[in-house]
């Protein structure tokens, strides 16, 4: 802490925790980008692999050449000592410790985000909200360093110190204690594979290489009680009201007791706790969308029971994360792959809030089923009807209710006892169903790294639904781009009818009377280009007045069309003139 002193946190860790910086954003980048290949330019393909390929090779030798900071080097030392509980007491008091320096300097930075707000400067909101995730200070950005250095001398030519070919013990043995692990690292929008791989392989080797999982995900909007409902499932501790806005998705391991091993066939439940979706504080950076649906196509992937946090009993907020979901569980199934889900609405009032909401949960039902058959047919998999077709889903039992947790507004606010007899209640039922499932074994920890090595990769790959918000959206723009297309060819056949014609006639005209011929026909031209666009103006306007429910969720895109309108009556006018 003394190292932090008075300086700012972004100093800090630019300083004293350089290997998780720009240079890390960078390769997350690259690696990417050597998948879809979006931003060539002028460049052949060849090429440009090449040019990236280089680019990733310079960022690794940089990182080689870092020496070992100080802090870091005491963080190291201090979980190396063989007491678990003088171990855990020091992360216990250090998470604290940061937590407090993090609010400090937030506090102050959201006083400036509010007065940005007031003067509605669009800029400055965007860089505050980049500088809050900046100056967050947590044991995980230690953890994550730790990884990076690991990382980075894995693919050096240097020879690896025995401390730094330490480190995967060391979290392997945290991971044993019950402390969480970052899998996906949210600022960067990447995993460093190496490390998580090397990490969990040791701990398989730990415990005599029986390691069969079940592996539970929340998902959710953001500020929904998603690490609160774990924590009271399954006793673990994930960061809660730490007022820092942490990203990514951290998992924690969970030793099952001999009772229930041979009952769940599993020797761990590995929970995955992912940072809110839909997160205000990410919606003014570019990539949000991006980065919610590579989360939730990863975690649904590698999930075999995902639990969908719904706030209040209302759904809506959820959609777009719904249909990206429907999108990951569909190349689940096709892969042979079938998860179970649940819904867990939070906060809900009424104590008979399960019988009021039965036609709510018909609604969703029916969202569910009709997102299924648009994603379906996007995947090009007629046989897929309904949501039950892909998931493990019981109207009646897959969703449960929960109460909010105070008893009025926090801080002073009592707890309310009626939060925990809920969660209590729905472990009871989540559990019984996992019980009688038993289509198929548990994969053990090499199976996971392999399984979870090959859907990032996939998600990598993935570029085509990533543009749009969700799936409706993208089948809505589809339907407009296929209308539009056959008013263009409409229009111009219309225009090669009327060319063909002057064409005739200007050929059989006396060269002396060729201007009495051609200048009716540019008149003519003009005045048919100016009808055509105006009745290809009313095509658009009376599409967006049809009934057609997803109609609206193209409404943005309506400008779009009306300048290709106009470009395409310019484009025309010169080719008429030039014909």
């Amino acid at each position: 802490m003394k190292c932090i002193g008075v300086r700012q946190v972004v100093e800090f860790k630019k300083a004293r925790l350089p290997l998780q910086g720009e240079n890390w954003k960078r390769l997350a980048q690259i690696e990417k980008e050597q998948c879809r290949l979006q931003h060539s330019g002028e460049l052949n393909l060849e090429e440009y692999k090449a040019q990236l390929q280089k680019e990733k090779d310079e960022i690794r030798t940089k990182q080689t050449q870092y020496k070992l900071t100080d802090p870091m080097d005491i963080f190291i030392k201090a979980l190396t000592t063989p007491d678990d509980t003088e171990r855990a007491f020091f992360l216990r008091w250090l998470g604290l410790k940061l937590d407090r320096h993090s609010r400090k300097q937030m506090s102050h930075l959201r006083h400036k985000y509010t007065w940005c707000e007031q003067k509605k400067d669009r800029e400055g909101m965007a860089r505050l909200d980049q500088e809050l995730l900046d100056c967050s200070l947590g044991i995980e950005h230690f953890m994550r360093e730790m990884g990076q250095i690991y990382e980075a001398f894995s693919f050096g030519f240097n020879k690896m110190s025995d401390k730094i070919h330490s480190l995967p013990t060391l979290a392997a043995e945290m991971l044993l204690a019950g402390f969480p692990l970052e899998l996906l690292d949210g600022d960067a929008s990447n995993i460093p594979e190496k490390w998580v791989s090397d990490v969990l392989m040791e701990l398989h080797r730990m415990v005599g290489q029986k390691s069969r999982l079940l592996v539970l995900t929340v998902l959710g909007v953001q500020s929904t009680g998603k690490s609160t409902l774990l924590n009271t499932m399954f006793g673990v501790q994930f960061a809660v009201s730490s007022g820092r806005c942490t990203r990514g998705a951290y998992m924690i391991f969970l030793p099952v007791g001999n009772d229930l091993k041979e009952e769940l066939l599993c020797d761990f439940v590995l929970l995955i706790d992912t940072e809110g979706l839909k997160s205000p504080a990410l919606a003014q950076l570019e990539d949000s969308y991006e980065h919610d649906n590579e989360l939730a196509t990863f975690v649904i992937g590698l999930s075999d029971v995902t639990i969908i946090n719904v706030a209040m009993e209302n759904s809506t907020e959820m959609k777009d994360v719904l249909q990206i979901a429907v999108h990951a569980f569909l190349r689940m199934k096709e892969i042979g792959k079938k998860a179970v889900c649940h819904f867990v609405h939070q906060n809900v009032g009424g104590v008979s809030a399960y019988d009021k909401n039965m036609t709510d949960r018909k609604k969703l039902l029916k969202q569910l089923n009709e997102m299924t058959m648009i994603a379906a047919e996007m995947e090009k998999q007629p046989n897929v009807k309904k949501f039950t077709d892909v998931l493990d889903y019981d109207m009646e039992k897959n969703n449960c209710y929960i109460p909010g947790l105070w008893h009025g507004t926090p801080p002073m606010a009592p707890v309310n006892t009626g939060y925990s007899v809920a969660v209590l209640d729905f472990k009871k039922k989540l559990m019984e169903r996992l019980k009688v499932r038993k289509d198929k074994e548990p994969s053990q920890i090499p199976e996971f790294l392999q399984w979870m090595s090959s859907l990032w990769r996939a998600v990598k790959f993935e570029n085509f639904i990533f543009s749009f918000r969700n799936t409706l959206v993208a089948h809505a723009y589809d339907n407009l781009c296929k209308e539009f297309s056959d008013w263009e060819w409409s229009f111009r056949r219309h225009i090669l009818f009327l060319i063909q014609t002057a064409e005739i006639q200007i050929s059989n005209a006396e060269i002396s009377s060729i201007h009495e011929v051609v200048e009716p026909f540019k008149e003519k031209s003009d005045k048919e280009i100016m009808l055509q666009t105006k009745a290809m103006n009313e095509k658009l306007k009376d599409y967006y007045k049809r009934k057609d429910r997803n109609v609206h969720l193209v409404e943005k895109y309506k400008i779009d069309f009306v300048k290709s309108i106009k470009s395409l009556e310019n484009g025309i006018k010169d080719e008429v003139k030039k014909d």
